[in-house]
């Protein structure tokens, strides 16, 4: 019994635990996704928390004040005075709030609070994040201005270019690697193997500008197959490694068997290590996935910071550069690049826990 209960107690503590860390990352994402449907104004005026049903101060009666009334002095409203600075930020009174309708006219307004259940949710901070054609944006005080998008369509599908072959490429050279490596018997296996792991320790910024110098010399800088062999040559270490330890621990007999019937390295690669091999090539590519999707650094080097050419991350950097106020377009922008990557997550999802796993027990 006391065992039992101990169980219980350390799976409650767990799940505890686990419920804590999953609502520090849902809420600010839920918060992100929220302030992307919502309008310029409201997002610098209120939090996104208002798109629930709450509380609010509607514009009500106003009341016009007398030209002789002296805004310096206590100014008398509906028989009871108020300072200037308590109408600017506002002041209650009667269950009403009194505040400033326009100050220059004189006129005071009565506001009444009541529920505020439908909020005001807009698709045009996506429309004017993805398009590069103007649009006008009213501004918080009632004023409107013209901007420009920021076509953010262009960079979205630069960087689909860029990460699908920088995903594919390693992954299918690191398993060709990984079965010669774990199956294979060659001179030099195990010292090479080792100088492929070694690499996991060198810091990519060490070797961005030698490589850049040879990309110069041969003409292979600001081009796409360019960032496609940098992201291939950063990432094949990681991917080797973990490929290595998923196909070393699959049974020997099935390579045994085949080779009594005649099969090829090439054939068992292809007809047995591939499909045994789905969950950790599909664990394996969201990794890669992910880093070259978020990457910034080396697509600014070896593709440059062009609008033809931007990936996401450089046109959202750019955003909070050039538009830090506008917070619309940066919620909007943001969220539009974490779709691809849930989108990647989700489908392979299935396989993501095995491919971890993969390797890690025998038998």
């Amino acid at each position: 019994m006391v065992g039992t209960k101990k169980k219980k107690g350390s799976k409650t503590a767990v799940n505890l635990i686990l419920g804590v860390i999953c609502f520090l990352w849902i809420l600010p994402t839920f918060g992100l996704f929220a302030s992307s449907f919502r309008p310029a104004a409201d997002i610098l005026q209120t939090g996104w928390w208002k798109v629930f049903p709450h509380q609010e101060w509607k514009a009500g009666e106003t009341v016009q004040l007398s030209k002789e009334v002296d805004l310096r002095e206590p100014i008398e409203v509906n028989g009871k005075t108020y300072t200037d600075e308590q109408l600017k930020a506002g002041v209650k009174a009667d269950g009403s709030r009194l505040m400033w309708e326009n100050r220059r006219a004189r006129t005071v307004n009565m506001q009444e609070q009541g529920w505020q259940a439908v909020p005001d949710l807009t698709l045009d901070n996506y429309k004017n994040v993805l398009s590069g054609k103007e649009y006008t944006l009213k501004e918080a005080d009632g004023s409107e201005t013209v901007q420009k998008g920021s076509g953010l369509s262009q960079a979205f599908w630069n960087t689909l270019t860029i990460a699908v072959p920088a995903t594919v490429i390693p992954v299918l050279i690191a398993s060709f690697a990984a079965y010669a490596f774990a199956w294979l018997r060659f001179p030099g296996r195990k010292t090479l193997f080792v100088i492929i792991i070694a690499m996991l320790v060198i810091p990519i910024q060490v070797a961005l500008i030698p490589v850049l110098k040879d990309y110069t010399a041969l003409g292979l800088n600001g081009s796409y197959l360019g960032i496609w062999l940098a992201h291939t040559a950063f990432g094949l270490p990681l991917v080797t490694y973990f490929m290595y330890n998923f196909i070393s621990q699959l049974p020997k007999d099935l390579f045994e068997s085949a080779f009594i019937d005649g099969a090829s390295h090439f054939t068992i690669f292809s007809r047995l290590i591939l499909p045994l091999s789905v969950p950790a090539l599909a664990s394996i590519g969201i990794f890669q996935f992910l880093w070259v999707w978020n990457d910034y650094l080396v697509s600014l080097i070896f593709i440059g910071n062009q609008p033809s050419v931007q990936v996401m991350s450089m046109k959202i950097a750019d955003l909070v550069g050039s538009r830090g106020n506008d917070w619309h377009l940066l919620t909007s922008a943001a969220f539009i690049s974490m779709l691809m990557p849930l989108a990647i997550f989700f489908l392979l999802q299935k396989y993501f826990v095995r491919g971890l796993m993969g390797g890690s027990v025998k038998g």
